[in-house]
C-alpha cells in the first residue's frame, strides 16, 4: 500500500495497515531539528504521507522582516512568528471596495508548483492548499474588529467583500483541479478556544455560502475537501458535513472530547491532528508524549477516518526530544499501538 493509497483508504473510513501521519514544522522548529539531528534532510526520512502546493497570498519581502502579499497587505515577521507574522498595514480603511482592485492569481507560478509536486515520484497524497481562504482573507484586508463590526453594521459590504474573495479563490481552485491531485484544503481560522469568533449566526450568514461554493467546485471533480480551522467550531460540524466536508483539521484535544467527537461525527468526518502543540508536545515528558500519542492514535484511528498529526505545524517551543518521541510512535506503530 502506497502512502497515497493509505490516506485515501483512511479518508474512506477504512482501517489501514498503519495509520497515515503527517508532521509539519515551523521555520524555527525545523532549524532546531536540523541542528539536533545534524541532518538538513531529516524531513524526507520521517515517513510523511502528504504534500501540497500552498497559496496564502505569497508574501514577498519588501524590507528586512516585512513582507507584502499579493493583496497589498504588509506582514511584520520580525517577532517570534517567522512563518506568518502579524498584519502591519490593512488595506480597506473604510467598508467599501470602490478604491480597491483584487489581484489576479499568478497562474504561471501556480502551475509550476503543481507540476513540480506531481513530478516528484514519492507516491504521497497530493493536496492543493488555499490559506486565508475566506474570513481570514477578509480581516487581513479590513482588520478583525472592523470586519466583525461590519457584519452587524455593513452587511452589504461584507457580502460584496466575501464574494470577491470567493471569486478569486475559485480561480486558484480551478488551476489546482486541472491537475491530478487528491484533495483541496482550505485554511480559515474560525474558532477561539471556546466557540466561534463571529458566532454561528454570522458564520452561517456570511461564511457558509461561500465555503459551500468552493467545496462544491472541489467535489465536482471527485476530490476530498479538507478544512483547517483552529479553535472550537463544534457548533458548525453539521453545517460542514452538509456542504460536503470530508476532513477536519486541526483537532485540538484541549477543546474537543476526542471519544465523543469520534463517536458523534466519525462516520461523516475524518480528522487530522489530535496531538497537542499547546500542552503535550511543549510541556510533556518523553514518556508522556509517547503514551498520549499512542492513546490518541488508537482512539481516533479505529475504523479509519484519521490522519495522525500535531495540532499545528510544530512550533519552536517544543523540545526536539519530544518531537522524536512522537515520531517514534508514528514510525513504529506495530510496537506502540
Amino acid at each position: 500500500m502506497t502512502k497515497r493509497e493509505r490516506v485515501i483508504a483512511a479518508l474512506s473510513h477504512k482501517e489501514t495497515d498503519i495509520i497515515p501521519y503527517q508532521v509539519d514544522f515551523t521555520q524555527q522548529q525545523r532549524q532546531k531539528m536540523v541542528e539536533y539531528l545534524n541532518d538538513s534532510e531529516f524531513e524526507n526520512k520521517i515517513g510523511n504521507h502528504i504534500e501540497g502546493v500552498y497559496y496564502d497570498g505569497w508574501p514577498k519581502e519588501e524590507v528586512p522582516g516585512y513582507y507584502v502579499d499579493d493583496f497589498g497587505v504588509r506582514w511584520n515577521r520580525t517577532g517570534v512568528d517567522k512563518d506568518i507574522g502579524v498584519v502591519d498595514r490593512y488595506i480597506l480603511s473604510q467598508p467599501s471596495l470602490k478604491e480597491y482592485k483584487f489581484p489576479e492569481p499568478d497562474e504561471k507560478a501556480l502551475r509550476e508548483q503543481f507540476e513540480a509536486m506531481l513530478n516528484r515520484d514519492n507516491q504521497k497524497f497530493k493536496v492543493g492548499n488555499l490559506g486565508f481562504s475566506m474570513f481570514e482573507r477578509a480581516w487581513t484586508l479590513r482588520g478583525m474588529e472592523n470586519l466583525l463590526a461590519d457584519m452587524v453594521l455593513e452587511p452589504v459590504f461584507v457580502e460584496e467583500l466575501l464574494d470577491a474573495i470567493c471569486e478569486f479563490n475559485l480561480k486558484i481552485i480551478d488551476i489546482g483541479l486541472s491537475y491530478d491531485i487528491d484533495a483541496f484544503q482550505f485554511g480559515d481560522d474560525w474558532g477561539q478556544q471556546r466557540g466561534l469568533i463571529m458566532g454561528p449566526k454570522f458564520w452561517r450568514k456570511f461564511i457558509k455560502p461561500r465555503m459551500a461554493r468552493m467545496y462544491e467546485r472541489v467535489k465536482s471533480k471527485g476530490k476530498f475537501v479538507i478544512q483547517h480551522s483552529c479553535g472550537d467550531i463544534h457548533e458548525i460540524f453539521p453545517d460542514l458535513i452538509d456542504i460536503g466536508l470530508d476532513v477536519y483539521q486541526t483537532f485540538q484535544p484541549e477543546i474537543y472530547h476526542i471519544d465523543f467527537i469520534k463517536k458523534e461525527y466519525g462516520k461523516h468526518l475524518s480528522f487530522w491532528g489530535g496531538i497537542s502543540t499547546q500542552r503535550l508536545l511543549p510541556f510533556g515528558t518523553i514518556d508522556e508524549v509517547k503514551e498520549k500519542t499512542a492513546e490518541i492514535m488508537r482512539i481516533m484511528g479505529k475504523g479509519g477516518g484519521y490522519i495522525a498529526a500535531p495540532t499545528h505545524a510544530v512550533p519552536g517551543d517544543v523540545p526536539p526530544e519530544n518531537v522524536m518521541a512522537m515520531l517514534a510512535v508514528m514510525m513504529n506503530q506495530e510496537r506502540y499501538l
